[in-house]
């Protein structure tokens, strides 16, 4: 029970990663929060993690509205009156990945959900972090940050990459406040957002790509070594590298 008595906000907890994560620090003793946009999902959530006898509360809420993310937070605090452990996870890609088929609006909504809504919710945890000289905020970014490139499109890679730079940022600004910040950029991970690519993965594709099992091992680690040590940046890959040049999207689709 690593993570007894501490509280964990996890965006983007409906599914995937998020959902990943919020069980395995349930299991290791922690209350998590479940941030996340479909309330529904959430609760299937919720309900996992106490059939597991963890304890969960969720909000439904667009991390991108900065509002909603205080107001979210005054409630943490209240109910249990600390906050532990961030992971910005929430974020999403957009179904067209070229510059020039790319609608404005889903430029923004990308930028909002990866980037702003990860400097919304970072703000509105450190003051309480900083209150109780200790904190960790794990962010969640990509190997699209990194090597960017009509595949994962322009807008997600930018916006992920701006997640790494802000981490870096983090452990700059906050020095010797004992908050620690970490970036995990995984590869390839097999979560229902792959259904929104515009060429979905098959199922022998998905195979070799990191679970999410591995990904919330990951995480689990960052947040449970001895405040005196962090890791800055942790990158997990796959293995195996699969060919994906029929899923590229042409300039004209």
């Amino acid at each position: 029970m690593r993570l007894k008595d501490h509280v964990c906000i996890i965006t983007g907890g409906g599914s995937g990663i998020g959902r990943g994560a919020a069980l395995t620090m349930a299991e290791e003793g922690a209350t998590v929060v479940v941030i996340g946009r479909t309330a529904s999902k959430l609760e299937s959530v919720k309900s996992e993690v106490s059939a597991a006898g963890g304890t969960a509360v969720s909000y439904a809420l667009d991390v991108a509205d900065y509002g909603a993310v205080e107001q979210m937070v005054t409630d943490v605090l209240n109910q249990f009156g600390r906050i532990d452990v961030l992971v910005n996870n929430a974020g999403h890609s957009s179904h067209h990945r070229r510059l020039l088929n790319t609608p404005p609006e889903e430029m923004r909504a990308v930028i909002d959900s990866n980037l702003i809504g990860t400097f919304y919710c970072t703000k509105a945890v450190v003051p309480a972090m900083l209150d109780a000289k200790s904190g960790t905020i794990i962010n969640i970014s990509s190997l699209a940050a990194v090597t960017p490139g009509p595949f994962s499109g322009f807008a997600y890679g930018a916006a992920k990459s701006g997640v790494i730079n802000f981490t870096e940022f983090l452990n700059a600004d906050l020095r010797n406040t004992g908050i620690r910040a970490s970036v995990v950029v995984p590869g390839e991970v097999a979560t229902p957002i792959l259904d929104n690519r515009p060429v979905p993965p098959d199922a022998d594709a998905r195979a070799t790509m990191v679970g999410v099992d591995e990904t919330s091992a990951a995480i689990l680690l960052i947040a449970t070594l001895p405040q005196r040590s962090n890791i800055p940046e942790l990158v997990i890959r796959p293995t195996m590298h699969r060919n994906m040049t029929g899923e590229i999207v042409e300039l004209d689709d």
